[in-house]
């Protein structure tokens, strides 16, 4: 990962993302940013002083939304005419509208929401000072986190209560600075209010300026934050998976026919070809693989079953569904998507250049939440049907019951509740991709009348990864007992197996447990969690992709 990412110089990427979420990299403002920023606040300066029809100091007479209205369904309600009124109704918006509850917020959630926010405000449309941006990426760099609860946003009129949790440590009231208004952040493993945090930091808390509050707070950062995140991990997984499904393919000793080259490109899917391309170099080498492309298959007919064959007809899809979700996650990244948007640019016939639009709706963030939620499912749904079919001995070619060759028959569980495990998460899964994206509550009035609960997607499909990724974690254990057991009941070493799928077996074997224990292979039952969850993080970290690169062509390496 880089160790800084720049915002200002273009569209930032989901690398970059990551790279400030998860690797702590620093992040700085390009130089041309505040230039970009200065047209729009210049507008909003000349606005609340009057200054719109070439006077000078004159009260502000029109509403402009947002600056000197109310908000939602209030914004007909007043308009008020001195400028410091302006300044106050963003701050009372930030205390009225930090109002979240629920478990807080993981850290890379709110280190991405955060850099999202700082993208978007640097677009130069949104008409706040390029202070705000610059005390945000203050925060990130010496690692304040604001405390940030998990349910208040409804994906429409942005990520409102979220981001204000943000903004009420960013900000303060013009008078007295109360503790009791700064929110809450997060210090070295403990809550302290949001005051607390900045002063250790050595950073100063920022009044309010007109039309700011709503800059902070009506954008699509959380929602984006968390799509974002999930697809970088789904990425990573659907790929992993294919690894382990290797691995439970070879232990099952199954057939090629299901992978050759022409099956796929007759049907030209490039995600089924892709991960079919995959799983012949995870399986190139193997002796325990039936047929191939120059030799007949032994058995006939030459068929596995479904969760083994079909394995790039449902990976594939999930490898096209992430390219697509993670297009329109890069593209949102940089997005403004606040209201109103100033675009100066307007004609001089055109007095009012703040637009009110609905960039601020996050369907986009919707859909592919939940598009994530879907695939994924499906991830942890074939294989779970493969961790089965290796546990019971009529499906697995002559594995022992539950893949444990106990010397006394029914004293070892073995693989048996692990399975149960998979099958409970892949249930949750079932639950949980269920779409949001389909549901809608009126609010304000109806005014904001339909909304997109992109919030919700996002944590769902947060929640599926983590499933899904512990369900793969458990088929990698499972597969490598497999594998062990396939090569004693056929009398041959370890060379037997695939280039590919013997360092994965070399890895589970040498991963550390917090037993002390490790993953070694089972001749009587043991505590089983220490194992599935070293083999999960196994599977989210990208290790076994890495241990199986050397032994991938260079063109599946980069895919």
């Amino acid at each position: 990962m880089v160790d800084t990412v720049v915002v200002g110089t273009g569209a930032l990427t989901l690398d970059d993302l990551v790279a400030v979420a998860r690797g702590g990299a620093r992040v700085e403002i390009a130089p041309a940013v505040e230039a970009a920023m200065a047209p729009s606040l210049q507008w909003v300066q000349d606005a609340v002083a009057g200054r719109l029809d070439g006077g000078e100091g004159a009260a502000m007479a029109d509403p402009i939304y947002s600056i000197n209205t109310g908000f939602g369904s209030l914004a007909g309600k007043a308009a008020f005419a001195r400028p410091e009124q302006a300044s106050e109704l963003s701050r009372r918006l930030i205390v009225s509208n930090a109002s979240g509850v629920g478990r807080l917020l993981d850290e890379d959630v709110v280190r991405a929401a955060m850099l999202i926010r700082v993208s978007s405000l640097t677009r130069g449309f949104s008409g706040v000072r390029p202070v705000l941006v610059e005390r945000i990426v203050d925060m990130l760099n010496a690692g304040v986190l604001p405390a940030v609860p998990e349910f208040g946003s409804l994906g429409a009129s942005g990520d409102l209560i979220p981001l204000a949790h943000l903004a009420i440590v960013l900000t303060r009231a013009a008078g007295e600075d109360r503790e009791e208004d700064s929110g809450q952040a997060i210090v070295d493993g403990e809550v302290v209010s949001g005051l607390t945090a900045m002063r250790a930091a050595g950073l100063e808390r920022i009044v309010l300026g007109p039309k700011e509050g709503l800059g902070l707070i009506n954008g699509t950062s959380f929602s984006t934050a968390l799509a974002a995140l999930s697809v970088y991990d789904a990425d990573t997984l659907v790929r992993t998976a294919e690894v382990a499904a290797a691995m439970s393919i070879e232990a099952l000793s199954g057939f090629a026919d299901a992978f050759l080259p022409q099956v796929h490109a007759a049907r030209g899917q490039v995600g089924q070809i892709a991960t079919a391309a995959h799983l012949r170099d995870l399986l190139a080498g193997s002796e325990f693989i039936d047929g191939s492309e120059s030799v007949d298959p032994v058995r006939q007919p030459p068929q596995d079953a479904y969760s083994l064959r079909c394995v790039p007809q449902v990976l594939g899809p999930v490898r096209d569904t992430l390219d697509f979700v993670r297009g329109i996650v890069e593209r949102e990244i940089t997005a403004a998507t606040d209201n109103p948007l100033i675009f100066t640019e307007l004609p001089a016939s055109r007095r009012l250049k703040a637009v009110s639009g609905g960039n601020f709706h996050a369907e986009y963030l919707a859909f592919v939440s939940d598009f994530t939620s879907i695939v994924v499912s499906e991830i942890g749904s074939i294989a779970e049907r493969r961790i089965f079919r290796l546990d019971d001995s009529t499906l697995s070619r002559g594995l022992p019951e539950m893949l444990v060759d106990s010397a006394d028959a029914g004293m070892d569980c073995g693989y048996m509740l692990p399975q149960y495990l998979a099958a409970a998460l892949v249930s949750d899964c079932k639950t949980l991709a269920h779409p949001d994206s389909v549901d809608s509550i009126p609010t304000s009035s109806n005014q904001e009348d339909h909304v997109s609960m992109a919030n919700n997607a996002g944590r769902h499909t947060r929640q599926v990864v983590a499933n899904v990724q512990h369900v793969v974690g458990i088929e990698l254990v499972a597969a490598a007992q497999a594998l062990e057991l396939r090569l004693a009941a056929a009398g041959k070493e370890r060379s037997a197996l695939a280039p590919a799928t013997r360092a994965v077996l070399d890895l589970v074997r040498s991963t550390p447990t917090s037993d002390g224990r490790g993953i070694a292979f089972l001749t009587r039952d043991v505590v089983m969690y220490p194992r599935i969850r070293a083999a999960a993080e196994l599977v989210a970290s990208g290790a076994v992709l890495d241990t199986v690169a050397p032994h991938l062509p260079t063109e599946e390496k980069e895919s």
